[in-house]
């Protein structure tokens, strides 16, 4: 029977010395009884897959609108793609697997209906109130949002988790310090994992959303070295093949390519630096998770290139302006009368600020509820 004690055994003997051990782990702000068969990580993934934040991830935009398409990635697809690939990584460099698992899950649950755009705009509403960054508030989902124990609020997930979702950076998230997490250095190496698989699922998805949406086309993208590279590996037999499925090869290959040169460039990164634990991982001199040069200068030719050509686009530009407004009215509207919030949220008003209150109930809507409390308030012939 591989009960809890034999599986934190199973991962000292498995593990690298520089992997977190689940048995080590720093702990949770409110102390609880241990699972009798789940590590602590794993309970966090499970507890982070019931919540209420993860399932509205369903709705909530990655580059399109839940309506204009069935096919196209949502936040919680690009989830399960992020973590698929943080997985394997993890896997390859013998990191913590749960903990690597547990970190991707949970870190987009701060996200505000309609992507980015959205965190743009509750970023200016809340300019006096602190701002809004959507790495913090998935830590103040799992802290204190999300309301499922009686004896605390939020999840009390443990210390990893936590400072893995707070400290996750790539060059759309630079989350501030908290004073909690300011140990200097990188976070975990699993957290490393984390912000580079997001990485690695996002730019080859969005070209994949891009070309079914016709924004991207395959000429187009033969500027791009990773995706000539895939060509030249699929040409034979490629006029045989429908077009999705040469579409789906090729984005296989781009995202397998960008996978293996991290795991080989990383693995060789931990052995040249003697990385033996997880501090030395954190506090080594060069962040030992990368990619070789020349494979980060593809990836960033084919960032250049969905920056220039599709994030670009008249369609998604007036995607975000319609966001501008949505979000822009729906906060005017609840702090004008914070009597027109729900029961539930209007009692948070008077403990916590009517503008506080009113982001945190804004940046959980999913697009589709957000669209629709619109209606309700300013269409007139809409029932409230």
């Amino acid at each position: 029977m591989l009960d809890r004690k034999a599986l934190e055994k199973l991962e000292a003997s498995l593990l690298a010395p520089y992997a977190v051990k689940s048995g080590q782990s720093r702990g949770r702000k409110i102390p609880e009884p241990e699972d009798p068969f789940r590590s602590v990580f794993q309970r966090d993934r499970d507890r982070i897959i019931h919540s209420a934040a993860f399932r509205r991830l369903e709705y909530k935009t990655q580059v399109f609108v839940n309506h204009e398409g069935d096919h196209y990635r949502t936040r919680l697809t690009h989830t399960i793609e992020v973590s698929q690939i943080a997985r394997s990584i993890s896997r390859a460099l013998r990191l913590n697997e749960d903990l690597t698992e547990a970190i991707v899950l949970a870190h987009d649950l701060g996200h505000t209906p309609f992507g980015h755009a959205g965190e743009r705009v509750m970023d200016a509403l809340m300019k006096g109130e602190g701002g809004f960054e959507h790495n913090l508030q998935s830590l103040r989902v799992i802290d204190f949002l999300e309301k499922r124990y009686p004896r605390f609020d939020g999840l009390n997930l443990t210390f990893e988790v936590r400072e893995g979702i707070c400290k996750h950076s790539s060059e759309y998230d630079s989350p501030p310090a908290l004073s909690e997490f300011n140990d200097p250095g990188y976070p975990c190496l699993e957290a490393q994992v984390a912000d580079i698989a997001d990485e690695i699922a996002y730019c080859n998805h969005d070209v994949e959303d891009g070309l079914r949406s016709r924004m991207l086309s395959s000429q187009s993208l033969e500027a791009v070295e990773l995706w000539r590279d895939a060509l030249r590996n699929l040409r034979e037999g490629i006029h045989a093949m429908d077009e999705d499925v040469i579409h789906s090869r090729l984005i296989s290959f781009m995202i397998s390519t960008l996978t293996r040169d991290l795991i080989h460039t990383s693995h060789q990164r931990l052995m040249d630096n003697d990385i033996k634990s997880p501090e030395e991982g954190r506090k080594c001199r060069v962040k030992c998770i990368s990619f070789s040069p020349e494979e980060a200068g593809r990836k960033r030719e084919l960032k250049d290139f969905l920056l220039r050509e599709m994030y670009g686009n008249y369609r998604v530009i007036r995607m975000e302006e319609k966001a501008r407004r949505v979000i822009g009215d729906l906060f005017r509207a609840y702090c004008d009368r914070p009597e027109q919030l729900p029961p539930h949220i209007f009692q948070r008003v008077k403990s916590e600020g009517i503008q506080r209150v009113v982001c945190d109930y804004i940046a959980g809507m999913t697009d589709r509820y957000a669209m629709e409390e619109y209606r309700k308030l300013f269409d007139p012939l809409v029932r409230v």
